[in-house]
């Protein structure tokens, strides 16, 4: 039986949907105003697990992300780069799925642009102002915060803290209360902008841009909202603050899932700092599935230290079981059925515990050990690939070595038969240096490359 950490309730809950077997689950998107980050790939590849381990299930997900594409950031850019901001919004969302793709991260259903939904967002406001929850000053309608006493019951505080994300500062010295957030903002010159009342134009707030989104997909109260541990103070507090106020319903909600933070070489990632890291950058020395096996393997609620070094070493263990999915599919060994039923129990016992993917991989990994002493076959191998529709990490691509490998290989064969094992030695040692390494077994040789 599934259990979630929801965030709302600090603890574990059995996972039900509003509505049988269907679940609305909504994450955070991009601001597209710059390359993705490996932050991003974090969040976004954990989640992407979450729903394909849901849909593993048997749950019908469908999975809303939306896109911030206008934002002061956006414009800032646009103005340094002389752009109009969609150019700069279109150019980065161009780029974050390009990303994905790289990351076989492909479970969304629907990318919803703020832009789409101004009307939606207008009307939400509207009505926030009808129910005497918003007030207009001098640069936009601010909601206010004295009139919604439940304001911090998601995070436990109303004050900002250091690492919060905060896309916007709404500072004013007109506000009635010091948290009270904008709704929609008066456009300054040149500045995008969209008809208000008559003679007024403005562009919309960080946070009411998700709550219009998510009532017209999904209503006023859905099933899940995912997003990184720094959202969800002071953005979705102020989520739950307009969409429950405006619809008198709660929970906005049923279960919050965050993932936690990623820092580089044991410090915060920032631009400040010099040690912030796209994820084009890694993946011009890595490919993405290990990158993709990198968060895989930690539980999304656990702060990761992402460093080079650790890179590597899950790159090598990929390589392992990237190996031992290539040496199943060609076997005609006898599968243990008992192992493969255990397997399974224990790989969704341990999934079913809050999205536990580093004991799931254990088992996987114990899988292996078992199979690699016993044997195994088809049955093996299809365990495997049903495991990787959840995982998506695996290269089944059988290895091709070029014609001057392949010819040393068999020199290192004719010397061994003829007791030149000083040649074969040499020529071992050769392919090490190459990158390929040898494995005598009673079958022949084997080889993989490092």
């Amino acid at each position: 039986m599934l259990k979630v950490f929801n965030t709302l309730t600090r603890k574990k809950e059995i996972f039900k949907p509003i509505k049988d077997k269907k679940v609305q689950l909504f994450v955070c998107g991009i601001t597209p105003y710059s390359n993705a980050h490996i932050g991003h790939a974090k969040t976004y590849i954990q989640f992407d697990i979450i729903v394909k381990y849901l849909k593993y299930l048997k749950y019908n997900v469908f999975y809303l992300q939306n896109v911030t594409d206008i934002d002061d950031k956006i414009i800032r850019r646009a103005n340094e780069e002389n752009k109009t901001w969609k150019e700069i919004a279109r150019k980065y969302e161009k780029e974050y799925h390009e990303d994905m793709k790289e990351l076989n991260v492909d479970s969304v259903d629907n990318f919803a642009r703020a832009t789409d939904y101004i009307k939606e967002i207008q009307s939400q406001v509207k009505r926030l102002i009808e129910k005497d929850y918003a007030y207009k000053i001098s640069d936009g309608y601010y909601f206010d915060l004295s009139k919604f006493p439940e304001y911090g019951k998601l995070s436990k505080r109303t004050e900002q803290q250091a690492q919060d994300a905060v896309s916007r500062i709404d500072e004013n010295k007109e506000k009635r209360n010091k948290g009270d957030f904008c709704l929609w903002k008066f456009s300054k010159e040149n500045e995008p902008s969209w008809d208000w009342e008559p003679g007024e134009k403005g562009r919309p707030g960080w946070h009411i841009e998700d709550t219009a989104i998510t009532e017209k997909e999904f209503g006023p109260q859905y099933d899940v909202h995912g997003g990184a541990v720094d959202l969800i103070f002071p953005h979705h507090e102020c989520e739950i603050a307009q969409m429950e106020a405006v619809s008198g319903k709660k929970p906005l909600v049923k279960y919050w899932l965050h993932t936690e933070f990623l820092n580089i070489n044991k410090e915060k990632m920032s631009k400040s700092l010099k040690n912030f890291i796209t994820i084009k950058d890694v993946l011009e020395i890595y490919d993405g599935k290990v990158l993709r096996y990198f968060f895989a393997s930690n539980h999304y609620r656990t702060p990761i230290n992402f460093t080079y070094d650790i890179l590597e070493q899950s790159k090598n263990a990929l390589e392992r079981v990237n190996d031992f999915i290539r040496n199943l599919k060609n076997s005609k060994g006898k599968d243990d059925l008992t192992l493969i039923k255990k397997t399974r129990e224990n790989f969704i016992k341990a999934m079913d515990d809050d999205f536990d993917t580093p004991k799931a991989w254990a088992v996987i990994f114990d899988f292996m050990k078992l199979v690699n002493k016993k044997g195994g076959g088809k049955k093996s191998y299809e365990l495997m690939l049903e495991f990787d529709k959840i995982f998506n990490v695996l290269d089944l691509k059988d290895k091709k070595l070029d014609k001057e490998i392949e010819k040393m290989i068999k020199e290192r064969e004719y010397a061994r038969k003829n007791k030149d094992f000083n040649k074969a030695d040499e020529i071992r040692n050769k392919l090490g240096e190459k990158g390929v390494i040898l494995e005598d077994t009673k079958e022949g040789v084997k080889w993989k490359l490092r």
